[in-house]
C-alpha cells in the first residue's frame, strides 16, 4: 500500500445532528484541524463545514460568528472584524483575495460526516 493511499480522502463522522445548533456554528475536529460547521435547517443544502480559522483576525474564531444572508447567499461574519466568508465555497466578500478552505457536508442518519 503506497502513501497516497494512506492519505486519500474520505467520509468520516464528526458529531450527530443535535450535536449542532440551529442557526449557528460549533467548532469539530478534522483529525487535529479545527472546523467551522454551520447548521441552516431551512436551506438546502443545510450542514456547512468551513475552516474554523479567520485569516484577517489571524485566530480560531468562526464558529463564533454571525450567521447571515444577503441577496439570497449566506455566510458568517467573523466575531472579530466582521467580514464575512460565504458557507457555499469560503470566499470573503469584502476582501477578495481571501477565501477560507471549505469541506463537503452530509447527513447520513443522524450522523454529519465531512470529506476530508
Amino acid at each position: 500500500m503506497n502513501s497516497a493511499h494512506l492519505n486519500a480522502a474520505q467520509w468520516h463522522p464528526v458529531c450527530r445532528l443535535d450535536d449542532l445548533v440551529a442557526n449557528s456554528g460549533v467548532v469539530a475536529w478534522l483529525d487535529a484541524q479545527p472546523a467551522a460547521l454551520f447548521w441552516l435547517p431551512d436551506q438546502e443544502p443545510a450542514i456547512y463545514a468551513l475552516a474554523h480559522y479567520d485569516p484577517l483576525g489571524k485566530a480560531e474564531v468562526l464558529a463564533h460568528g454571525l450567521v447571515c444572508e444577503s441577496q439570497g447567499e449566506w455566510s458568517v461574519a467573523s466575531p472579530l472584524y466582521k467580514q464575512r466568508y460565504r458557507l457555499t465555497d469560503g470566499q470573503c466578500l469584502e476582501e477578495e483575495s481571501i477565501k477560507v478552505r471549505t469541506w463537503p457536508v452530509r447527513l447520513v442518519g443522524a450522523e454529519v460526516e465531512v470529506y476530508y
